[in-house]
């Protein structure tokens, strides 16, 4: 018999509303994997067992009353430690928040529960949620469960290195420069960043900057597309307290079947590999029916990522020097002043930055219309070495493009791993218009019946 902690989503959830597997067994089975595997990979770094197991009660007793469970009826999933939960610190990698105990949950947490899911734990991010790397000084390094050698990416990578590791089923990530989409990519699993709207977000504290509000957005990992749709249709749950959600459907009308592969936007390099395993899809996609056009580039990238950047930041890195300063983290300095080199602040930036973000966004939208999905790298290269970005953040910056780029459209993104070079993971990104996560989904479906990485996996 598969072990639990292997099922899919959608099998696990079925087998708990038939009452073949009870929730508690499969939260059972899910601390046995976590205290088996975590030690090697600190993936998650905060939990409470006895909670677990009484969340787990609760459903079992709710499908016992004849109440519906909710979609992901006991299943365990894992949240970013950078979302507020009851009884845990919202840490966010960062020590000056070690002692930040909310009073109240985020939606995320809210609407997890509401779906029936069981929260197993907490996942590590870098100080900050800065980096496309995982470690701080508050609970260590994340290992890449695939090769240690490999960065887990960032700043989700407790996310997806739990998720490859068989701790969970599906894993909440955020995203506001790839933190989604990079450690789907180096862990080989999926990751879906939605429209900005789609998945309801709310932390207590001062409210964020502009840049933030409109280019940071929760999401699923999973190992399947199939999981990877349960756990957005779960995450989308309305809230009022985030201003920006849209209670738009999940499936859109039809659409043509036709997409466009653009190999270096931005004219960025790419290793050999990606191009690859861009063709590859191109392929996979072909066969099955899709029509697709090489097309040179994509609007704007370039000057996206440097508006993404200036947003994300703000008018000053006076405040960051400080926060970083106090800290002492040595990844987030480095990316701060990473950034530093590449863009001078002035107090119009943001101002300037959201002009010509309608403008840009403008131009996906026309393009979009004439292809729904957009076939696009993740990165320029495979996934880096662990802590590549202290020796040479410029190399880094700038494989990392369309994550930084296409933050600030607040469009769908979504990383689907293709496949092993060895044992480091490769995989492609697909782009698609406001609220067509589903487009996305369907063409990775597509892509994804060629064949994917196996998971889980035991830590190497």
């Amino acid at each position: 018999m598969t072990e639990i902690w292997r099922l899919s989503t959608a099998a696990l959830a079925a087998a708990i509303r038939a009452r073949e597997i009870s929730a508690r067994d499969a939260a059972t089975a899910a601390l046995a994997r976590l205290d088996a595997v975590n030690p090697a990979i600190n993936a998650v770094v905060a939990h409470h067992p006895e909670d677990v197991l009484a969340q787990a009660d609760a459903v079992d007793a709710a499908i016992r009353h004849g109440e519906n469970p909710g979609i992901l009826a006991g299943v365990p999933v894992t949240v970013k430690v950078n979302v507020d939960q009851i009884g845990f610190a919202n840490t966010n990698g960062t020590r000056l928040q070690a002692q930040n105990f909310p009073t109240q949950n985020s939606p995320v947490i809210d609407n997890f529960r509401k779906s029936g899911a069981v929260i197993l734990g907490r996942t590590n991010t870098p100080a900050f949620s800065l980096r496309w790397f995982t470690s701080n000084l508050v609970h260590g390094a994340t290992k890449n469960p695939r090769n240690p050698a490999l960065t887990p990416g960032g700043s989700s990578g407790g996310a997806a290195a739990s998720l490859v590791a068989g701790i969970g089923h599906i894993a909440h990530g955020t995203d506001i420069a790839g933190s989604i989409r990079y450690p789907a990519y180096a862990c080989g699993v999926h990751g879906l960043r939605p429209t900005l709207g789609r998945v309801p977000a709310y932390n207590q504290g001062p409210e964020r900057a502009i840049g933030p509000q409109l280019s940071a957005v929760s999401g699923p990992l999973a190992r399947s597309i199939a999981d990877l749709r349960l756990g957005l249709a779960a995450l989308s749950g309305p809230d009022p307290r985030d201003p920006w959600h849209v209670p738009a459907p999940l499936q859109g009308p039809p659409y043509p079947r036709r997409a466009a592969l653009i190999l270096r936007p931005g004219g960025m390099a790419i290793a050999p590999e990606v191009e690859a395993a861009l063709r590859d899809c191109a392929n996979r996609l072909s066969q099955s029916g899709w029509q697709f056009e090489e097309l040179p580039d994509i609007p704007c990238i370039q000057e996206a990522a440097d508006l993404q950047a200036r947003l994300w930041v703000g008018s000053s890195f006076a405040p960051w020097d400080d926060l970083v300063a106090q800290d002492g983290d040595p990844g987030a300095a480095a990316v701060i002043a990473a950034i530093k080199s590449r863009i001078t602040l002035s107090p119009a930036d943001p101002d300037r930055a959201l002009m010509r973000r309608a403008a840009i966004l403008r131009e996906y939208l026309a393009l979009l219309t004439q292809y729904p999905v957009l076939l696009i790298p993740v990165s320029g290269e495979l996934p880096f070495a662990d802590n590549l970005d202290l020796q040479d953040p410029n190399r880094v910056w700038d494989a990392q493009l369309t994550q930084v780029g296409l933050a600030l459209t607040g469009l769908p993104a979504l990383s689907i791993s293709t496949g092993l070079i060895g044992a480091t993971p490769v995989g492609v990104q697909l782009v698609a218009s406001r609220y067509r996560e589903d487009i996305c989904l369907q063409a990775a479906e597509a892509i994804e019946a060629f064949g994917t990485p196996a998971s889980p996996v035991d830590p190497a």
